[in-house]
């Protein structure tokens, strides 16, 4: 690509990528499945579906060599996890930033690693693919042998203490800031922080307005970033809305960091106890 050249989202061959802008509720759907409003899921997903017509709609230049949103080819693990899951009465939001390669980028799942999104959460679905791979970061959905760290300590975190997921999601709900994914030339992964910081502002810009839509359409009444970075723009962008919502913040599981890579799970456990919510994970 050409240092000038702007890679627009969704930009490739395929046609089925591109929506009907004038009906966001029939987006990628399939027959028959309509978002009618009448669960929190179906308004969950509007949301979403809402903010794919927007991201559309965006432009990007270097580093951005190739972009990837799950919630377009993933679409169908991606809403079985919501309608499985998303059930309202949760109280309290574990929100992401946006997806890693070998974990939602595969399945749709916010730290979706494969293992415990197909095994544990049982979420099933067929995975598509975005309009241009990289070779090094091939789409294989629920077949991906590659395991990603970051969903694999995070779910696993949670399946020890609450055994079955219907424990952790009685209170709980997870969901990430971006639904983009962003590589460079050789597949390196790249943060939203990493981009033009024009292209940049304006990508937060509209997932801040999307997450004060879905925390809405949730109800919840904390949000806990997972690092610090999506904990600074929940309560950035909640507060700029008005929205008496309490937002804390705990260590991000990723292997970058070295404090994770010492004991993520101790003290993750230590903040969700300082918190006040780790006792609604073994109720």
């Amino acid at each position: 690509m050409d240092t000038h050249e702007l890679k627009r989202v969704g930009e490739g061959d395929a046609e089925k990528h591109e929506p009907d802008e004038n009906n966001v509720c029939s987006l990628t759907l399939g027959p028959g499945l309509m978002l009618d409003g009448s669960t929190v899921a179906s308004r969950f997903l509007h949301v979403e579906l809402e903010l794919n017509v927007h991201l559309r709609r965006l432009s990007f230049s270097e580093p951005v060599h190739y972009i990837y949103n799950p919630l377009e080819y993933a679409w169908e693990p991606h809403r079985c996890f919501v309608e499985t899951y998303c059930r309202g009465g949760q109280s309290i939001l574990f929100l992401g930033m946006n997806p890693g390669p070998f974990g939602m980028a595969q399945t749709g799942v916010p730290f979706g690693e494969v293992n415990y999104v197909r095994d544990w959460l049982k979420i099933t679905g067929e995975v598509g693919h975005p309009p241009s791979e990289h070779p090094k970061r091939l789409i294989k959905g629920l077949a991906c042998i590659q395991s990603e760290v970051s969903g694999a300590r995070f779910w696993g975190f949670f399946r020890k203490l609450c055994g079955e997921p219907d424990v952790f999601f009685r209170h709980f709900f997870v969901h990430n800031l971006c639904p983009l994914m962003f590589m460079g030339t050789t597949g390196k992964n790249l943060t939203p922080p990493e981009l033009v910081i024009g292209e940049r502002e304006a990508l937060l810009a509209l997932c801040d307005m999307a997450l004060c839509q879905a925390v809405a359409a949730l109800g919840v009444t904390m949000v806990i970033g997972v690092g610090r970075v999506a904990e600074q723009r929940a309560r950035r962008a909640l507060s700029a809305a008005g929205m008496e919502v309490r937002v804390e913040g705990i260590m991000h599981p990723s292997p970058r960091n070295p404090l994770a890579n010492k004991g993520w799970e101790a003290v993750a456990k230590a903040k969700l106890e300082e918190l006040g919510v780790l006792s609604l994970l073994t109720m």
